[in-house]
C-alpha cells in the first residue's frame, strides 16, 4: 500500500513534489520520484513497505531503463509468477510491484489478465503513460487536467489544489495514453446456480478460505480487525488457522455489544486482543480530521468511518496489514433494506450493484481510514473468486427463514468455527454495534438545528443533504479544503439506488 502521484505531457517536479507531500501518510517508509528522459513527464511515489521492505522502494525500472513504474496495493499471485518472471527477466526485487511492470514488458495493457490482487499503477514506457486500477476499485486512482498535462494520484487531496477537473479512474479499467481507455472487469452477470445447498455450503467455506490464506501474505505482521460481528470474526477464525499468532482489534463505547461479542471470539480464538474506549470529547476533536482524510461528507460513511479510523490507529500500534469483513454485506444481503426486496432476481441484481458501486463508498472508507493510520487494509470477501461463487448462490440462500435472516448461508457455512451466540448473533453495522451512532447523537446534539440545516440546503440545491447531521458534516467537508470544488463533485453517496429497488421498499 502506497501513494503514488504525477503528471504526463509536462514536467512539473515541484508540483508532483507536492502532491507526494500531501500523501505522505500513505507511504511513511521511503519516496521516490521519476523524470522522463523525454521530458514526457514525472512520477512520483510514497511507500508503505509491505514486501520486500529494505529493496522494493519505487519507481522501479525495467533491465534497459526504458520503462518505470509507481504501484499502490499487492499482487496476491506474486509468489506463483516470480519462478517464471525470474527465468526471463533479471529481477532486481523481491517486490510484487516490478512483476506488475515485467508482465507489462511481455503483454501490454494485457498485463491485468495475468493479476491476482488489488492495485492501482501507472507505468512511463517512453513516451507513453499506461494506468490501470484493480477490477473492483480496492485501490483509489484519480485523474485531473493541470495545463497541458495529465495529473494522476491516489487521493483527491493531492490533486484538488492543481486541477480545477477531476474524475475517478474507473475500476477494472486500463489505460494507455496512445490507445485510450479499456474496461477489463464487471462484476459477473451470471444467473444464480441451483444446487444442494450442501455443495454450495462446501464451495463457500473453501474459497473463502482460500482468499483469506493469500492475503496472509506479507513480509511485515498482519493482524485482523475484529468487531465481533459475523463478517469479521469469521475471518479471524480463518486467518487464526494459518497464524501462530494473530493481533485482533476492536473499538466502541463503554460497554459497547461490539466489545463484549469481540472479547468472546478473542477467547474462543486464542487471539492477542487489543480494544479502545471511544468517548464523545475525541470524536468532537477528531471529526473534521477524519472527514478531510475520508475525502466525503456521506452521512453513512462518515458513521462508519469514525470507529474504523480509530480501530486504524489501535492496529497501528501493532500490525502493518489489517484483514476485514468488508463486502459480505453486498455478497451475501447483509443489509436491512434488502429484506424489503420480495423478488429473488431483483435482490440479486441489487447485490450485483451494491458490489460494484463499492468503489467510491465503502471501499474509500476503508482505504482511507486505514491509510490514515499508515497501515494497508486487506479485503477477503471481495477476493474474485468469492464475488464469481457470491452471484452463482440463490438469494434464497442469503436471506432465510421467517422473519428472514440475513446472510443466512455465510452462517451456516462456518457455524462450527465460532461460538453459537456470535454465528448467530443479530446484524448490526459497525457504527451500530461499537455504539459509535450513540457518540455522534450525543456529541453533534445542538450544532445544527432543523432551521438552520434548512437554510444551509438552500446553499447548496444540488447537492441531496439528507439531514442535519449530514449537513454540519457538508460543513466542515467544504471547510477542510482550500479548493473543495473537485473533491466535493466526486462524493459517491452510499443510499443513492435504482428506481425499481427504491420502489419496491
Amino acid at each position: 500500500m502506497c501513494g503514488i502521484s504525477g503528471m504526463w505531457g509536462d514536467v512539473q517536479e515541484d508540483t508532483v513534489r507536492e502532491m507526494m507531500g500531501l500523501l505522505a501518510h500513505r507511504g511513511p517508509d521511503a519516496e521516490g520520484l521519476f523524470v522522463s528522459p523525454g521530458g514526457h513527464g514525472v512520477l512520483g511515489h510514497r511507500r508503505l513497505s509491505i514486501m520486500d521492505p529494505e529493496g522494493g522502494n519505487q519507481p522501479i525500472h525495467n533491465e534497459d531503463r526504458t520503462m518505470a513504474i509507481v504501484a499502490n496495493g499487492e499482487i496476491y499471485n506474486f509468489p506463483a509468477l516470480r519462478p517464471a518472471l525470474a527465468g526471463r527477466h533479471r529481477l532486481r526485487t523481491t517486490s510484487d510491484s516490478e512483476a506488475i511492470l515485467h508482465l507489462y514488458e511481455e503483454h501490454g495493457t494485457r498485463v491485468v489478465e495475468h493479476l491476482d490482487g488489488m492495485y492501482a499503477f501507472v507505468i512511463a514506457d517512453g513516451p507513453h503513460l499506461v494506468a490501470a486500477r484493480d477490477p473492483i476499485g480496492i485501490k483509489p486512482l484519480y485523474l485531473g487536467r493541470n495545463g497541458k498535462g495529465l495529473c494522476f494520484a491516489s487521493e483527491l487531496r493531492a490533486l484538488a489544489s492543481f486541477c480545477e477537473e477531476v474524475e475517478e479512474f474507473p475500476p477494472g479499467t486500463v489505460f494507455h495514453s496512445g490507445e485510450g481507455f479499456r474496461r477489463f472487469y464487471t462484476v459477473p452477470d451470471i444467473p444464480a446456480e441451483d444446487r444442494a445447498l450442501g455443495e454450495h455450503v462446501q464451495e463457500l467455506r473453501e474459497t473463502l478460505e482460500r482468499a483469506v490464506v493469500k492475503r496472509l501474505m506479507s513480509d511485515v505482521p498482519v493482524g485482523a480487525f475484529l468487531s465481533g460481528g459475523l463478517d469479521s470474526s469469521i475471518i479471524c477464525a480463518l486467518a487464526r488457522k494459518h497464524l501462530d499468532e494473530l493481533h485482533t482489534f476492536s473499538v466502541g463505547i463503554e460497554g459497547s455489544r461490539d466489545l463484549e461479542a469481540a472479547r468472546t471470539v478473542s477467547r474462543h480464538l486464542g487471539t492477542i486482543h487489543h480494544e479502545y474506549i471511544l468517548t464523545a470529547h475525541e470524536l468532537r476533536e477528531s471529526l473534521p480530521g477524519i472527514i478531510y482524510s475520508l475525502e466525503s461528507f456521506d452521512q453513512d460513511l462518515v458513521r462508519s468511518g469514525f470507529p474504523c479510523y480509530f480501530t486504524s490507529r489501535l492496529a497501528a500500534e501493532h500490525v502493518k496489514v489489517i484483514l476485514t469483513g468488508e463486502g459480505a454485506d453486498e455478497l451475501f444481503a447483509g443489509y436491512t433494506y434488502y429484506k424489503g426486496i420480495e423478488a429473488d432476481g431483483l435482490l440479486h441484481g441489487e447485490l450485483r450493484r451494491s458490489v460494484s458501486a463499492l468503489h467510491n463508498v465503502n471501499l474509500q472508507r476503508v482505504d482511507r481510514m486505514t491509510m490514515a493510520q499508515s497501515i494497508e487494509g486487506r479485503v477477503p470477501f471481495l477476493d474474485l473468486a468469492m464475488i464469481e461463487l457470491g452471484m452463482r448462490i440463490p438469494a434464497r440462500h442469503k436471506l432465510r427463514g421467517e422473519p428472514p435472516v440475513e446472510k443466512w448461508i455465510l452462517r451456516k457455512a462456518f457455524e462450527d468455527l465460532l461460538p453459537r451466540e456470535i454465528i448467530w448473533r443479530k446484524k448490526e453495522q459497525f457504527d451500530e454495534g461499537s455504539g459509535a451512532v450513540d457518540l455522534l447523537e450525543e456529541s453533534l446534539a445542538g450544532t445544527m438545528s432543523e432551521a438552520q440545516a434548512e437554510a444551509y440546503r438552500q446553499k447548496w440545491p444540488e447537492t441531496f443533504l439528507r439531514s442535519p447531521e449530514e449537513c454540519f458534516y457538508h460543513r466542515l467537508f467544504m471547510e477542510a479544503f482550500p479548493n473543495p470544488g473537485p473533491v466535493l463533485r466526486n462524493v459517491g453517496r452510499w443510499a443513492e439506488r435504482p428506481p425499481e429497488i427504491s420502489c419496491s421498499l
